[in-house]
Order: structure tokens, then sequence, then C-alpha cells
């Protein structure tokens, strides 16, 4: 990992235009870990003018060959995985191990989406009139800009990517500035796959700069976000008023019901996974535990007991590392002492941690808060870290009820021996996935993955949906000059 990232343009790294560096902290002691190019809307400029040039000869090729050197990419994950993962573990703050198995999972994805330039289907149809076919062809959409986050970064970029491009588009990637180094690898990757010059193009830099250039480009075709609902309601906008399209996947506020029935080790144990696992910085995370009243004070007992239990830190075996930045840590902290203020109850953590190993980095103690309204703030707005809420319910209607009063709408599981309880909640849940006796996280590369509400604006990816978000649906029809009998 260089002390400097730069931008890859046109196949060739470069710094930002301006000559400007932002600096990347290391989450675990706040140290500085690297500087990010500071590219603003000239380099961003460059990017797009690259990734048009290079596109039409990207779509020539076929399908099934774009899949081949994206197959050669994914070799290259897999001979690097160890370095790859190494830098995602210094950049987010997590184990070594957990970043090398974050790269596995970007792996998958990149295998699935490779294979998929051989089942690029379109369809063909009969006609009402006599000698006349009818068929669908699928056309790429020309030029993406892809914007990620620093949760995951290498799955993030691989979810992007490798669908974009099997399709036939050139791609401009917005790094997440938290985690420039990781996408800045893939770059690397992807020219000594042998993928032509311009196809893909990544800028650093901040969002409110790079970030909004890309989302404003008048010759960028589609915009495929990740991150905030906020953020994602001023991509909608501003894409939308020169009509591009936009593939939204946005926030959540989780819930995880245990019923009365349910296995509640098993359900504690889905409970902590889901809300501290990558220190609750995933879309996906439980930030919501709705339990039955019949079972609430022995389930809340089991909780609080893991939850004191977990290890925190970036050594290997840890349950907790850091969240990815000062702000949000902040933002966290300031999240807490609204809700203690407005009557709710904190049950364990709910501070920074202060002692000698953690002080200098991003920690929050994992927390767990009771009482509080399910119309207040802490209830309802996305903190992207390791916070819960625990509520009550009488049964399971009421604990429904209370699982979609929410204005996201992402993931969501039930714990339940009852097969026709746990059904009825695949039906009742006002969410994209469902899940049943496991945690609200956990969707696999060849599923669709995506939202209701303010959790996204109706797209899906990856999955083989993916490719509707990026290619055009082309209908064919051909008359043929055939003599009548």
């Amino acid at each position: 990992m260089p002390d400097r990232i730069p931008n890859w343009i046109n196949g060739v790294e470069c710094p930002a235009a301006e000559g400007a560096w932002s600096v990347k902290f290391n989450p675990h002691d706040g140290r500085p870990l690297s500087e990010l190019a500071r590219s603003q809307a000239a380099d961003v400029q460059a990017a797009v003018a690259a990734a048009r040039a290079a596109q039409p000869a990207w779509d020539a090729t076929p399908a099934v060959q774009r899949g081949l050197l994206l197959h050669k990419l994914v070799r290259l994950m897999q001979d690097h995985a160890d370095t790859i993962g190494r830098i995602v573990a210094a950049e987010t703050g997590k184990t070594i191990a957990d970043g090398i198995g974050e790269t596995g999972g970007a792996v998958e994805c990149g295998l699935f989406f490779a294979s998929e330039g051989q089942r690029l289907y379109g369809k063909t149809c009969t006609s009402g009139a006599p000698n006349k076919m009818a068929m669908t062809l699928r056309r790429p959409v020309g030029v993406t800009g892809l914007i990620i986050a620093a949760n995951t970064p290498i799955a993030n970029v691989a979810w992007k990517l490798f669908p974009a491009l099997v399709c036939g588009n050139a791609a401009v990637l917005k790094a997440a500035e938290d985690t420039p180094a990781t996408a800045w690898m893939m770059g690397k990757l992807a020219r000594k796959a042998g993928l032509p010059d311009g196809v893909v193009n990544i800028v650093q830099g901040l969002g409110r700069e790079a970030g909004a250039s890309l989302v404003e480009h008048a010759d960028v075709d589609l915009i495929s976000f990740t991150g905030s609902t906020a953020v994602g309601r001023y991509v909608q906008e501003a894409a939308g008023r020169r009509l591009a399209r936009v593939s939204l996947e946005l926030g959540g506020k989780n819930p995880l019901v245990v019923c009365e029935d349910a296995d509640l080790e098993n359900a504690v144990k889905w409970t902590v996974l889901s809300a501290f696992s990558n220190a609750g910085q995933r879309c996906a995370s439980c930030s919501r535990v709705i339990v039955h009243k019949a079972v609430y004070e022995e389930f809340k007992s089991r909780l609080l007991s893991r939850t004191a239990q977990l290890e925190v830190g970036n050594q290997e075996g840890a349950d907790v590392g850091p969240v990815i930045n000062e702000l949000q840590l902040s933002n966290m902290l300031a999240a807490v002492r609204e809700a203690r203020e407005q009557g709710a109850e904190l049950l364990i953590g709910g501070q920074r941690l202060s002692d000698p190993d953690h002080a200098d980095g991003y920690y929050m103690a994992p927390t767990v808060i009771e009482g509080a309204d399910p119309s207040s703030s802490i209830s309802t707005t996305e903190l992207f870290g390791p916070i819960l809420c625990i509520y009550g319910a009488d049964d399971y209607h009421g604990a429904m009820a209370l699982a979609n009063r929410s204005p996201y709408g992402l993931t969501a599981a039930i714990h339940t021996r009852n097969i026709d309880r746990a059904l009825q909640f695949a039906r009742d849940a006002e969410c994209g996935v469902a899940v049943v006796n496991a945690g609200t996280y956990g969707s696999e590369p060849h599923m669709p993955f995506g939202g209701v509400k303010q959790s996204g604006n109706g797209w899906r990816e990856p999955g083989t949906e993916a490719i509707e978000v990026y290619t055009e649906l082309k209908d064919v029809y051909i008359l043929l000059d055939s003599p009548r009998p």
C-alpha cells in the first residue's frame, strides 16, 4: 500500500489535477495511515472521457470474452487475497482474518458475474403479424458511475464493478474516502489482468467534491450508489434532473423478532452477530430487536451477558472493531446521549472506550438501550454502529407492527419454531430481505439485494437482477420475405 493513493485514469496512476491530497486515518489508533488524491471536477471529467472513449470497443468485445478477462481478474484477486485482506484490515480496523474473509466474498461475487458473460439472455417471442419475428437484446447502458461505501470495501467494489463490466459498460468508480487503497489495489489488478485502458477508472477524493462531480456529470449514463439515505436522496435528485438511470442501495433500521417459542440461545447469538459484528457497520445490521414479553427478561439477560463478553479491538479473534472515523463515532455518542435525555435506559456500553489499548482509536463500546420510544430518533435513524435497541411486544402482531414501524425496509429476521409463523413473517415484513432463525445480514452474491421505502429505489444488486440495472433492453422485429402458401 503506497503512502499516497493516486487515481487510475485511462490505465495510468495519477494524482489529482490540482495536486491536493487528503489524509486517511487509521481507525484503530487515529494515526495518519495514507494520503489519497483529493480529486475535483477536472479529474472526474478526465475519467469520464476515458471511459466514454473506451466503451465502444469494450462493447464490441463479445460478452464471453469480457467474462474471460474478468475471470482472469478474479484469479488475480485469489492470488493476492492476503494482500487485499491486509489492506482492507488496515483501512477499516478489522482483523486480518476478517479482511481476507471479505476478500473471499468479493471473489465469489466476481466469479458469478464473470460467468454471466455466457448468459446475457434476451428472449424470442411470437408476433401477431404473419412472417414476422420478435425478440429482445440486451445492450450496455454506456458509462457507469459507481459510488461505494467503506464498510465492506472490497466486496462493495466487486458488487458493482463486475456486473457493470460484464454487461459491456465502462466504469468510473468513486472510491470511498475511508478505504482508498482497497479500490486502488483493484485498479492495479484490473490493469494486470489486461482490461483495456479506460474501461476501469478509479477516482479518489471526498464525496462532496469528486462524488458530486460524478453524479452531476452530463456524460454519465448510470449512477449506482451505496450509502446513506440522505446522500441517496441527493443522488436521485441530481442525476434525475438529466434523466440518468439511478440505482440506490441505502440504509436500514433492521428488526429482528424473537418469538416466545424461539431457541433463545440461537436468537441471542444471531442478535449479537447482527448488531455488533463489523462494529455494526452494515446496512443490514440489526439495530432493533423486538422480543415477545413471555421471554423478554430471559432473552435480555442472555443478551447482556453475551454482549459483556465481546472482545473489542483489531487483534485476531476480536469480536468488535472500531468504527470508520471520528465523525461517525461522535454522531453515535450524541445519539445515545439524546436517547437517554428522552427517557431511554442504557443497559450496557454507550461510551467511547478510553483504556490505553483503545483510547486513540474510534472505538464505541457495544451498546444496548431499552425503553426508547419507537418514534424517537434512535429508533428511526440509521446510526451505522454497534448500537442496539430492545423492545417488548405482546405477540406476533404487536411485534410486526413495531418491526414495520420504520422509514426503512431493507432486511428483517424472525426467530421461531413455527413454520406457519415464519412463512407469514416472510410475507408481512416490509423489507427486501427476510430471514428465518438467523441474522439480518448474510445475503449471497447470486441473490438480489435491496430494500423498500427509504432503503432503496427499487433496483436490486447483485444477483442476475443486477443485469437489469446495467443493461438496456431493446426490442427487435424482423419481417421475413416469405411467400404465402
